[in-house]
Formats: C-alpha cells, structure tokens, sequence
C-alpha cells in the first residue's frame, strides 16, 4: 500500500506556472491553472496557496530560496520536463526537500506520463487530494539532475540545435525538423563521425557507442516506450548503447525506437546501472558534445551519471 499524507496539514502550497511551456494557447492553460488553484482553495481552506507565473528561468534561484525560507510545504510545478528539471534542480541545491507535484503544461510531459496525471483540472484536483506519495528517485549529470531521460550523441546534438522560440512555436516539429537536418548534414555524404566511450558501474570494459540513450523513465521523445523496466521509482539508469556509424544503422535506430524494439536490434545494447561513465573520443569533440537532459542541452562530455538517494516525496 501506498504511504500517504494528510494535505489538510500544509500550510503553505506554492504553484509556479511557467507560461512559455508548452504548445497550447496560453489563455487556454492559464484557464486550466486558474480552475486548479482555485479548486486547491476550495479542499484545502487552511492553507495559503499562491500561484507564481514564472516568465524566466532566472527567476528560479530566487523562487526557491523563498520556498526554503518560508517552509513551504508543497510545491506544484506547472510545465514541461525541462521546467521541473529545473526547478527541482534549485531546491535540491538548497537543500531544500518540500512535497512536490506535476501539473503537465509543456511540450513534453514525460513525468506527468508516467505518473499518469492528468491536464484537466478536476482529474487531477481529485487524483492529488488523496495524498498520495511516490518516492521518485533522481538522476544525477555532472552535477545537473535529470528526471527522466540523457542522451549523448545525434539526439543530444539535435536538442542542442533547437531554439527556445523553435520549441514555444513549433512544439515536437522542431525536433523532427532538426533531426532531418542534421541526418543530411552528419550522414549524407560520410558515415556518423563520432564515438563514445562507455563504462557501467565498476565494470573495466568500456564499451564503443555512436550514441547513448540513457532513461530514468521508461518513456522517451513524448510517447515511446524504451525500457520497459525504467521507473521514476526505480533506482537505477538504463542505457541503450548504438554502436553503428552508418547512416542506415541510424535509419535502423529510428524505426527500433518508433517501434519501441530496441532489443530486436543485434547493434543496440541494453545495459543496468548505477554509475555510467561517458567520454567523447573524437578529437575536436572530447570535452565538448553536448549533452540531454530532460528535452535540453544542459552539459557536455566527459558525462558522469548517477543515481541520488534518498529519493524525492512527489504527491501523485
């Protein structure tokens, strides 16, 4: 059974909003935030709640030395996955450990995926009031934590080419309108230039990669299933290591990951760990391929990936 918290104890709820995630028309998701804090005010009387409208990442060192000042006793995080990546990413430096909950309002919405919340506000007022907890384990990227998924390779060069403004208006068409420029850019007249070296846990081998998947969750790019053992609840990073260079082993990839059949695939391994240790062994790229996390390019090569513990209370 479940462990689960008495809302009607909080006395502070902030709910941060962050208006330039997502998609959808902004008056349409500021309506869907506005019904949910006020059916917020309507459950918990007791409580002060406050909704944030964050316009710019800058903003979130300061949001959340009032979180820890204030002993607020749970934060909401309306948006995408980069948006909760970061925020939480504030707390923890902080040291700062509130009860924190997912209100899905961003381009990607892994996180609310998999802990199946909904962006309708009386689904999801009336799933959260249970007071619910899920332990959610972090992951950890050169001292950047990621909630759901890492990469290193095409996808994380991708994501690294695609633009703030791209992704406010163009939403997922970004990234399939960059990924075609960089398959004809990288691939059109020579084979993938780059190679990887990687090292799990204390194993001596280290492995030869084109490119790394690494999933804290078991859903990748919005809707593929990749590692059916991943969990937010789950300790542990599983990767997927390509180990083609050819643009038809790439081709492959593409469709093993569309067709969520990564173990089909004699040219993809499958690997369990704790520990994950990545280098850049092209000359020119060692100490500077971009890295993902969680949909942005946050850090570069060398990559060394963790888990931490303990793991964080989130209301579901």
């Amino acid at each position: 059974m479940q462990p689960q918290v008495d809302l009607k104890k909080f006395h502070k709820v902030l709910f941060v909003f962050n208006r330039n995630s997502g998609k959808q028309l902004f008056a349409s998701m500021l309506s869907r935030i506005n019904q949910t804090v006020n059916g917020l005010r309507v459950q918990l009387p007791q409580a002060e709640i406050e909704l944030y409208s964050l316009k710019r990442f800058a903003e979130m060192p300061g949001l959340a030395d009032r979180v820890r000042q204030e002993k607020i006793d749970w934060v909401i995080i309306g948006g995408g996955d980069g948006t909760i990546r970061a925020f939480i990413e504030e707390l923890l430096t902080r040291q700062c450990y509130p009860y924190i909950s997912v209100f899905p309002a961003g381009t990607i919405n892994l996180i609310a995926r998999e802990l199946q919340l909904s962006k309708e506000p009386q689904k999801w007022l009336h799933r959260v009031n249970k007071g619910i907890v899920e332990p959610v384990y972090i992951g950890k990227a050169n001292g950047n934590i990621f909630l759901t998924v890492a990469g290193v390779g095409f996808d994380s060069m991708v994501v690294d080419k695609v633009s703030i403004l791209e992704k406010k208006l163009l939403s997922t068409l970004a990234y399939v309108v960059q990924s075609t420029d960089t398959m004809r850019r990288e691939l059109l007249f020579s084979n993938w230039r780059y190679t990887f070296k990687v090292q799990l846990d204390d194993d001596p081998v280290w492995y030869d990669a084109s490119s790394i998947i690494v999933g804290k969750s078991r859903y990748y790019a919005g809707r593929y299933n990749l590692f059916s053992e991943a969990a937010l609840k789950n300790p542990y990073l599983y990767a997927a290591i390509f180990t083609g260079h050819k643009r038809t082993d790439f081709v492959r990839y593409a469709t093993s990951i569309a067709l969520e059949s990564l173990t089909l695939n004699k040219n993809i391994m499958i690997k369990k760990a704790k520990r994950i240790e990545i280098r850049c062994v092209t000359k020119g790229a060692e100490d500077c391929f971009p890295v993902e996390l969680d949909g942005d390019a946050v850090t570069e090569t060398p990559l060394r990936l963790e888990i931490v513990e303990p793991p964080l209370q989130f209301l579901v």
